[in-house]
């Protein structure tokens, strides 16, 4: 009956699984709705303003967790929550305003041993500490006799739920007859025709063929709506080649990145230290005659190959044992060295060269990405004076004659590919280029690169159909291709009706798959032909895949029906089982739960709900 907790207002699955840790932290019974206790009624029972808030923040709070990020308000109302927390709510309303009028009620113990039971409440010895259990109380803002008096209540309406649907089952063939459905295996035969299958080849199509067709797929030789735009911009790249630096420049950034440029010898390098430096040497010997590899001693002390790594070290790291250690030129395993750990054995895996690039040497690369630094700086500083230009009304013309921004205009279409070094190529010029309009003024954008632009959107030309003579080529490419699938799909019909090839005439070739499942696949064809071979009535018969472009004969040669008496067969039985007995519960507890709240009637305080949803962010 797990399921049909989450149809109930269910404290308990707050609370006990852990989620009332992440509550509302302070909101009181009052502090909703301007002062209103309740969003509304089940008959006599009361949904409190506190109950709907914490629900509310709880179902956020779960979503964030599931999802890994924060959910809004207005997110939350968009996917239906608080419409569904207060679903929950009534029915959990209508359960406890059943129980109350039919007497059902648990006991003291029944309490006491839920609570003990709760992992929430748990301290750190794994027994329930009253400590947890009244700060768990204390972030909820719930007194311990109102906590305990909503156990009480989620235990009647379970009781009732598992009254009503708790000796549900599916029944057996609908089990066995899903089952077999699901298990049942198949064998098929395909073949592709080709357009060099037809009896004659494609005709060539008169002017009149082309151009009706021209007019009739219209959408097809359509050209996108384009906007012509003029722009200004000027990025680190542009400006860098007039960037003056100095030798003092170039030395304190080469000072900045010495360790790019000089680097002593590093070695990558293992260590295990030994209980003595006789159980060091037996090792050492061991490994030296080929026996055991340094990582089995690892093994052997309950160690992982990475627990024994040191990484990248250079000499100095090393200390006392340093010496040894860089002292061979190959790798391999040297030692016994004691160390301040004691005798240890070092494995050397890997050999990096010093590094020792002079300034001389590296002065070129330095002064290229230091003029590109200096240049964003230049840019960083001087975007107050573009965006006065801008504001004072200056045009992008003039603003292009009075700075180094460069002007340019561009025909722009939102899903072409960007030339090589064009703006377009940058995200912010492509979303600043599709919301723009004809009215916008142009403003000052920055480019990822440190870089800046400005546009003026000069015009939007419309989707215009292109002119019958500009794409003549296209258009008969696309008749071409669109009559050799109509005659393939022709000669599928009659090869499908009429299988058996005509005397003299070669067999057709057919790829056979054996054991096919529903959610299989069939290496070569379209997706579709898994579906269409298990729509199949008949072993013999022949259907048309038409998909992708591809017009594929699919032929069932077999029918493998489930075995439910092997493993899997008895896995999927009682999967399907447990699923439809599920999804019967779930529905006639929800009849139930209607006919409940219908036979109370129910009342909502819509403005109380909004200014709780206002609250709750």
């Amino acid at each position: 009956m797990k399921n049909l907790r989450t149809h109930g207002k269910s404290t308990i699955v707050w609370v006990l699984m852990g989620l009332m840790v992440l509550g509302l932290g302070g909101f009181g019974v009052t502090s909703f709705s301007g002062g209103s206790t309740a969003i509304g009624s089940v008959g006599g029972t009361t949904i409190t303003a506190d109950d709907y808030a914490r629900a509310l923040r709880n179902q956020m709070n779960a979503y964030q967790q599931q999802t890994g990020q924060a959910i809004s308000m207005a997110q939350a109302q968009a996917i239906g929550l608080p419409q569904a927390v207060q679903s929950q709510l009534v029915t959990a309303a209508a359960l406890e305003e059943q129980a109350r009028r039919i007497g059902v009620a648990v006991g003291d113990e029944r309490v006491r041993q839920t609570i003990l039971d709760a992992p929430a409440f748990r301290g750190p010895t794994g027994s329930f500490d009253r400590a947890a259990y009244a700060e768990v109380l204390r972030r909820e803002n719930l007194s311990e006799a109102e906590f305990e008096r909503e156990i009480r209540m989620d235990e009647a309406r379970l009781l009732i739920q598992r009254a009503v649907a708790g000796g549900v089952a599916a029944p057996e063939p609908a089990v066995e007859t899903t089952a077999k459905w699901i298990l049942e295996r198949r064998d098929v035969a395909w073949r592709k025709l080709t357009a060099d299958m037809l009896p004659a080849p494609i005709a060539e199509p008169d002017e009149a063929t082309l151009t009706a067709w021209h007019s009739a797929n219209a959408d097809r030789f359509t050209a996108p709506e384009m906007r012509k735009i003029t722009y200004v911009w000027l990025t680190p790249e542009m400006l860098a080649p007039d960037v003056d630096l100095d030798q003092d420049a170039l030395r304190a950034a080469y000072d900045a990145r010495i360790d790019e440029f000089q680097r002593p010898e590093r070695r990558l390098v293992s260590r295990l230290v030994f209980p003595t430096s006789d159980d060091a040497q037996a090792a050492k010997a061991q490994i030296d005659a080929g026996t055991a590899p340094f990582e089995a001693f690892v093994l052997q002390r309950g160690l992982q190959p990475e627990d024994a790594e040191l990484g990248e070290v250079t000499q100095a790291d090393l200390g006392a044992a340093g010496a040894a250690v860089f002292a061979p030129g190959e790798t391999g395993v040297v030692g016994p060295i004691d160390t301040d750990l004691g005798s240890a054995l070092f494995a050397i895996h890997a050999i990096l060269e010093p590094v020792d690039i002079a300034f001389e040497d590296a002065q070129n690369d330095l002064r290229a990405e230091a003029a590109l630094d200096r240049a964003a700086r230049i840019i960083e500083d001087r975007a107050a004076e573009y965006e006065d230009l801008l504001a004072g009304g200056a045009s992008l013309e003039q603003v292009a004659e009075e700075t180094e921004l460069q002007l340019g205009t561009l025909e722009w279409f939102a899903d072409a590919a960007p030339a090589e070094g064009s703006i377009a190529g940058y995200e912010a010029f492509r979303a600043r280029a599709a919301e723009t309009s004809e009215a916008d003024f142009p403003e000052l954008v920055s480019l990822d690169d440190g870089g800046v632009f400005a546009l003026r959107l000069d015009q939007v030309v419309p989707p215009t159909l292109r002119p019958f003579e500009d794409v003549r080529d296209e258009v008969e490419a696309d008749w071409r291709r669109a009559e050799t699938h109509r005659q393939l799909l022709a000669l599928a019909e009659e090869q499908r009706l009429s299988p058996a090839p005509d005397q003299g005439q070669p067999a057709p070739e057919w790829t056979e798959v054996k054991d096919i499942t529903r959610d299989g696949w069939i290496e070569g064809v379209p997706a579709d032909a898994v579906a269409r071979a298990f729509a199949i009535a008949e072993v013999g018969e022949v259907e048309i895949v038409d998909a992708e472009n591809r017009v594929i004969l699919l032929r069932l040669d077999a029918i493998d029906e489930a075995d439910l008496t092997g493993e899997d067969g008895q896995r999927i039985t009682g999967a399907v089982q447990d699923r439809l007995g599920q999804s019967l519960q779930s529905d006639i507890f929800d009849y139930y739960a209607r006919a409940v709240q219908r036979e109370a009637g129910i009342t909502l305080d819509q403005s109380a709900i909004n200014a709780i949803n206002a609250q709750v962010q």
